[in-house]
């Protein structure tokens, strides 16, 4: 879960000028790469030949 302190620090880097869905879209982004982070630095991912082997599977 992103806090609001990251969330308002990270606001502050972008231009004053933005629309509500490009703030929401940020804020996704914000929260998904800091939960990739979390999981990495956990163990929590999947090596890169397994993940091949799942996607593999949904794309045929």
């Amino acid at each position: 879960m992103i806090t609001k302190t990251q969330l308002i620090g990270s606001l502050e880097k972008l231009p004053e000028n933005l629309t509500i869905d490009q703030v929401i879209d940020h804020a996704i982004f914000v929260e998904k790469v800091q939960k990739g982070m979390s999981d990495s630095e956990n163990e929590r991912v999947s090596p890169k030949d397994e993940a091949r082997k799942k996607l593999n599977k949904w794309l045929k």
